[in-house]
């Protein structure tokens, strides 16, 4: 089932969702890269940082949406975007990149974890492999979403709504391992204290719940969107600093052996 991004609603909490991709780029030690890929690159406003930390070098973001590519082109300069679904990209093959970051992505991507070897083939001897997805798809969040969405008359429209999927640090670490790649893999829970009205709704809605709420039809969505809010105002109560929102994110940063060409 198709859906579509909204460039703005996603930047609505852009520093919260910025924060893993500059702790995951931390971790990446390349020196001088001549190639920089970002597979999933969204607006583009993380991409930036790419540029700023490597100037002058070759940098593509790639997203499958649009919306999220048209959003890049207009707003960053000095990087080349292309709208490209990250499996064809990889399929496709070519020369390969000095540093392969895809940020929030693959959980996007099922059977994701099949696709490990064709990204560590694409990224060049002494090059970096950088992923971050996030690792919270058993909170209530998530949890609050599928149950209503299993309930009728919502189900026969939600059924086959693309939702994330992710595994623990330990799974990529060993795969990535078994392909021969020194790997750093971890985890981290934030906790993002977010104000306003409904404000965990206002996230969720940009990304995890929004392919849910996009198929559904109009005369059913705030039906949904309001009975949505209220367990998610139930399980997130504010507290004295506001709503907290705990969300454990996976990092995985793999060295291919080898010298740089």
């Amino acid at each position: 089932m198709s859906h579509t991004w909204d460039p703005q609603r996603y930047l609505t909490y852009a520093d919260e969702r910025g924060r893993p991709f500059v702790e995951l780029l931390a971790r990446v030690r390349a020196e001088g890269p001549r190639t920089v890929v970002d597979l999933g690159c969204g607006p583009g406003n993380l991409t930036a940082l790419l540029a700023r930390r490597w100037p002058g070098v070759r940098i593509t973001g790639l997203d499958s949406s649009a919306e999220m590519v048209e959003a890049a082109t207009r707003e960053v300069e000095g990087v080349r975007f292309e709208r490209r679904d990250l499996r064809e990209w990889l399929e496709a093959g070519g020369e390969p990149v000095d540093v392969l970051v895809s940020n929030a992505t693959l959980q996007w991507v099922p059977g994701h974890l099949d696709l490990l070897p064709a990204m560590l083939a694409r990224v060049a001897p002494g090059g970096w492999l950088a992923l971050q997805v996030p690792g919270n798809v058993g909170e209530p969040s998530h949890t609050l979403r599928t149950e209503l969405a299993a309930q009728a008359p919502y189900a026969e429209h939600t059924r086959g709504a693309a939702v994330p999927a992710s595994h623990d640090p330990a799974t990529y670490l060993d795969a990535l391992a078994r392909l021969g790649a020194e790997v750093d893999a971890w985890e981290t829970t934030y906790l993002h204290v977010l104000t306003g009205e409904d404000p965990v709704f206002t996230w969720v809605s940009g990304t995890g719940a929004r392919p849910t709420l996009q198929s559904l039809p109009d005369d059913l969505r705030p039906g949904f969107e309001d009975e949505l809010r209220r367990r998610l105002r139930e399980a997130y109560p504010p507290g004295p600093a506001g709503v907290v929102l705990p969300f454990r994110r996976v990092f995985v940063v793999a060295h291919k052996p080898g010298a740089v060409a």
